[in-house]
């Protein structure tokens, strides 16, 4: 990188940022269920090939989650794993943020309960539950303006999603895209020149990724379950176009206000809704693709946890070193967007 950019974005990424103190990420975690399901597994019951499914969507096997555990059983592992990479403990926690559309149930909180189980008994609880796959974006966000007062000292930051059990079984328009994980970091405040140095959020209203029934518009009725309008629905022509558009505007926003360019960046975090995708945006970039983690080939696209499960997995293979540029940058149901650029600490 040059020495100008480095300088500029080192001098003043806490005000680029809107923040007064800089905030970064101290520990990641990741959960991912054991019950694995393949491509071929999928096709005995639905009308659609290994072959159609990888060249689409890039995905050979997705997780799972067991009968008899649930969402927040997912957020505590993934928690537990983060909480012990950042030398913090539950008690050190000021605040959980969970970010799901797949919480246990509408009431109580999905936050509160993984607080409960973490023994975060200083913390209290906030549910993000319909940013869907930008809420790993979103929680993050939200955490570094939380850690701006000087009561909190750490926030956790949890995405997860129980998708295996919105989707469809007769679809597989939506079936063979999505996996079960959890994610999470633990987000703390750093070194000044270091963690958020910009940001970007957006959204467009759009129903084309969609679960019908549920909400107060559309109660739950026998009628809506013989309809399946319960299971996610999906326009996957409108999910390209946007993604496509979004995810690259978005993070060229980003960097612009972080005086960079794409090419300064060592690590892209993007969500993991299809390869293609991923792949598209790095080309509008013009960054080689080998800069994008991927996890959606082995998980699938696991909603608000797929950041987390390719930052974690960089953190856990030692990719990312102390100075280096990540931009994190996801799309969810909504249409709901957004764009982080950190410095590693």
């Amino acid at each position: 990188m040059p020495e100008t950019i480095a300088s500029t974005a080192k001098s003043s990424g806490t005000r680029q940022a809107g923040l007064q103190f800089p905030v970064g990420i101290v520990g990641t975690g990741c959960h991912v269920p054991s019950d694995v399901v393949t491509n071929a597994d999928l096709v005995r019951s639905l009308d659609t090939t290994d072959e159609w499914i990888v060249s689409r969507t890039g995905i050979r096997e997705r997780r799972w989650l067991e009968a008899g555990r649930t969402t927040s059983d997912m957020c505590v592992a993934a928690a537990r794993q983060a909480l012990e990479n950042s030398g913090r403990t539950a008690a050190d926690i000021d605040a959980v943020i969970v970010a799901t559309f797949t919480y246990d149930q509408p009431l109580p909180s999905t936050a509160l309960i993984v607080k409960e189980a973490l023994g975060a008994f200083n913390a209290f609880p906030l549910d993000l539950s319909q940013a869907a796959c930008a809420g790993g974006v979103y929680g993050m966000l939200t955490a570094a303006h939380l850690l701006q007062n000087d009561r909190m000292r750490n926030v956790l930051v949890i995405g997860a999603e129980c998708l295996s059990r919105v989707t469809d079984p007769e679809d597989r328009s939506t079936r063979v895209f999505f996996g079960d994980a959890a994610g999470a970091v633990v987000m703390s405040r750093t070194d000044p020149g270091f963690g958020m140095l910009s940001w970007d959020l957006d959204a467009s209203l759009s129903y084309a990724v969609e679960i019908p029934s549920g909400g107060a518009s559309l109660p739950t009725t026998a009628q809506t379950v013989d309809e399946r309008q319960q299971f996610l629905k999906m326009d996957g022509r409108a999910v390209w176009v946007e993604a496509t558009k979004r995810l690259p505007e978005s993070i060229r926003a980003t960097l612009d206000r972080a005086g960079l360019e794409p090419g300064d960046i060592d690590h892209y975090v993007l969500h993991q809704a299809n390869l293609n995708i991923v792949h598209e945006a790095m080309d509008v970039l013009g960054v080689d693709r080998s800069r994008a983690g991927i996890t959606v080939d082995k998980y699938g696209n696991t909603g608000a946890a797929t950041v987390f499960t390719v930052l974690h997995q960089a953190m856990e293979r030692g990719d990312v070193n102390r100075g280096d540029l990540l931009v994190v940058s996801g799309i969810g149901a909504g249409f709901i967007w957004g764009t982080l650029c950190l410095r590693a600490g």
